[in-house]
């Protein structure tokens, strides 16, 4: 393969030498035309036979020296258009179409792939993608075509139009592939978007009708929700191989040249929780990464380029041209409700219409799946819609459990997703009857908790648990400020809808205070013992570092003060294990109730300490007192309770706002998450986007240990906002 091949005898010749020398004639220096039948004979190729990985890598190469002659990718991708619309103009099309389509597409995506990976510039010509000037025309071509926007164009409307079948899958998932590579163009520059971006495949994507695009986001969460499961004709159309038996090219992808696009392993799940369903992850990736594009406005004169490397956007302002498929899904809605009356939406084909309850429960099953929470968030922070859906649903914890049960194993998660997470529980306790139902709900057991046996425990007091559990968790491992904030907000949030928080969960609350006051204590005690003689700590890094640190421990006192007077003022009668919990540990506020910073939050609790105290201390009682007799005369006490005397805060309320330029960490982050779930390789030295050497998850050192390195760039650095 890549020498001049002869001519064979196609009677006298085995598959493998008919293979050989198609390929070969692909690859090589001779250019045919368009309509010529070498290409119909090419892609009638089975492509289950084995060749070694660096007969391919040979290929690739050749291809590439080539294709500038050739013009032989422009030609397959031609082509891979024309069998995509055969496929779609004939109802019932033949078997053999769908295996001509799925081999046009797969070979364009191995040479496409090799292309893109070994581009010496960003410059689209590179790719060649328009047919030589004297190329011979069918009749049934139109010349001035644009070949990226035609292929683009019948991919998106194969996947829009076509329903996943026994006879379609392959092709399917042949598509997505496609789309993958086609789309990682993305991956050779940087994370903020710049005026002079080549991504002329993603760029086609985007022009597309908005119809088009409505079917495309609908099929893309179809097939994510239906999660087809259906047996490939591997007799007709090998796509996936057999383990130990690759295909010709399919052998490539567990080779050093990182070809294929699907991987054994792919099959399998390497985390025990089951069979992955490729189809539904691979649509859910190209969703997400469509859906987290940017373009800069070429005619936007306010975008000024710059050397500078380090990926930020703070030094010149950006505009972008509109994403079609962002706004498909901001704009989603239920199918089962009848909006037609409202919006006129029932009729409109530029609005996708899903049922939010088979999507709700979906995302209920895989939110352990970090992709699954990142469209979940996708869905809250931007479709209002499916906000309020979720919000009046009476099962909140399917979603609530599992978000909390990947909070409890913190250790195993990458960063990113547990921030996500995070996030997704900061905005949901932006609603006032989320923060109260959570309460109603009452969890008979739950097994995964170690620490403390928790039986009989709402919901709420769950979450209040986890969070707290997050924070302490995060100042003796991670020691992430914004993580620190985002908790400290939703309890915040939560806090004056409270409503019989267990003991469990409202020792916690005491005890977070106590470990904060202690660091804020040894800070403070550091920074008097560097004073000078004149008062004043010496002007150094650390001494500033450690005075900032200071004053965010202050910060955070301040919101679980904040948190604890909420619930005093607005929920002490519906909470007496809070008030118990407090007087249990009374102590821990007697530092703070003449200090400065604040006295006037400690106020609060120490007129209940003594309101309850005199209380109790009033009641005669021989022999010693019990938790139990305690705790009923503080029930019997807070029945009468007025909160006379008690000075009302204005209550803190957080609200989550998206950094206005979130692509410089999403685009990112799920490239390198289809990296990982999807099979999807990509050469390291030729990738901008991102870090190739970061972690792709958290890693784990000694005894489980977690490193302080974050993927994909820092969202706690600038993707929260939080307003008071």
């Amino acid at each position: 393969m890549g020498a001049a091949p002869s001519s064979p005898g196609h009677s006298e010749k085995r598959p493998a030498e008919t293979a050989e020398y198609l390929v070969g004639t692909f690859v090589g220096e001779k250019s045919f035309p368009l309509g010529s039948d070498f290409w119909q004979k090419l892609l009638e190729l089975p492509l289950h036979l084995r060749w070694p990985a660096d007969r391919v890598r040979e290929a690739c190469q050749l291809f590439a020296q080539n294709n500038s002659c050739t013009r032989h990718l422009a030609k397959i991708l031609i082509h891979l258009a024309q069998c995509l619309q055969e496929c779609m103009s004939v109802s019932g099309a033949p078997l053999a179409a769908y295996v001509k389509a799925s081999n046009a597409a797969y070979i364009s995506s191995v040479f496409l792939k090799h292309l893109i990976e070994n581009a010496q510039s960003n410059s689209v010509e590179e790719l060649y993608l328009s047919l030589n000037a004297s190329e011979p025309i069918p009749p049934d071509f139109v010349v001035d075509q644009n070949v990226e926007h035609l292929v683009m164009h019948n991919v998106l409307k194969f996947i829009g139009l076509v329903d996943v079948s026994p006879n379609t899958c392959s092709l399917h998932q042949e598509l997505l592939n496609f789309l993958f590579v086609a789309l990682s163009t993305q991956l050779l520059y940087a994370p903020t978007p710049g005026p002079t971006d080549m991504n002329p495949f993603i760029d086609a994507v985007m022009t597309q009708e908005s119809s088009l695009v409505t079917m495309v986001v609908h099929r893309l969460l179809l097939n994510y929700i239906m999660r087809p499961r259906i047996a490939l004709n591997v007799g007709t159309y090998p796509p996936f191989g057999e383990a130990g038996q690759p295909g010709v090219l399919q052998r490539v992808g567990s080779a050093a040249a990182n070809l294929v696009l699907l991987p054994f392993n792919y099959l399998v799940s390497s985390n025990g929780q089951g069979v992955r369903n490729p189809l539904a992850e691979c649509s859910l990736h190209v969703l997400l990464i469509l859906n987290y594009y940017r373009k800069c406005n070429p005619g936007d004169e306010s975008i000024t380029d710059t050397s500078d490397d380090s990926g930020t956007s703070d030094s010149f302002s950006k505009s972008f041209v509109e994403n079609p498929y962002c706004k498909a899904l901001e704009n989603m809605r239920d199918i089962d409700l009848d909006r037609v009356d409202i919006e006129k939406n029932a009729h409109n084909p530029s609005v996708v219409r899903l049922p939010f309850a088979s999507l709700f429960d979906t995302l209920g099953m895989c939110l352990t799946d970090e992709t699954a929470a990142l469209l979940l968030y996708t869905l809250l922070n931007g479709n209002s819609d499916f906000l309020e859906y979720v919000l009046v649903r009476t099962d909140v914890d399917t979603l609530l459990m599992p978000i909390l049960e990947t909070l409890y194993n913190t250790s195993r998660r990458s960063s990113n997703h547990i921030y996500i997470l995070l996030i997704i529980l900061l905005i949901l306790s932006q609603d006032s009857s989320f923060n109260a139902s959570i309460h109603k709900m009452i969890l008979a057991s739950v097994p995964w908790y170690q620490e403390h046996l928790l039986h009989q425990t709402s919901l709420g007091s769950l979450m209040v648990i986890i969070l707290i559990r997050t924070v302490k968790y995060n100042l003796s491992k991670l020691k992430d400020l914004y993580l620190h904030t985002t908790c400290l907000a939703t309890l915040a949030n939560m806090a004056p809808h409270v409503h019989r928080l267990s003991a469990y969960a409202s020792q916690r609350l005491v005890s977070l205070f106590y470990m904060l006051s202690r660091k804020y204590n040894k800070l403070a005690e550091r920074i008097d013992e560097k004073r000078g003689k004149g008062g004043l700590v010496e002007e150094n890094d650390l001494a500033l570092d450690m005075s900032a640190e200071l004053h965010i421990y202050a910060d955070f006192l301040r919101i679980v003060l904040e948190i604890l007077n909420a619930i005093l003022t607005y929920a002490l009668p519906r909470n007496p294990e809070v008030v118990y919990a407090i007087m249990h540990r009374q102590e821990v506020f007697q530092p703070f109730k003449s200090h400065p910073r604040f006295n006037e939050l400690i106020e609060n609790i120490f007129l209940v300490l003594d309101h309850f105290n005199s209380r109790i201390d009033a009641q005669k009682e021989d022999g010693e007192w019990s938790v139990e007799k305690v705790l009923q005369l503080i029930i019997s006490i807070c029945r009468s309770w007025r909160g006379e005397g008690m000075k009302m805060f204005t209550q803190l309320h957080f609200s989550y706002e998206q950094e206005s330029h979130p692509e410089e960490f999403f685009a990112p982050y799920i490239w390198r998450l289809t990296f990982s779930q999807c099979g999807y390789t990509f050469d390291p030295s030729a990738i901008i986007l991102f870090p190739p050497d970061l972690p792709l998850v958290m890693q784990e050192g000694e005894e489980g240990e977690q490193t302080t390195r974050h993927e994909n760039g820092e969202l706690k650095h600038h993707d929260v906002l939080l307003d008071v």
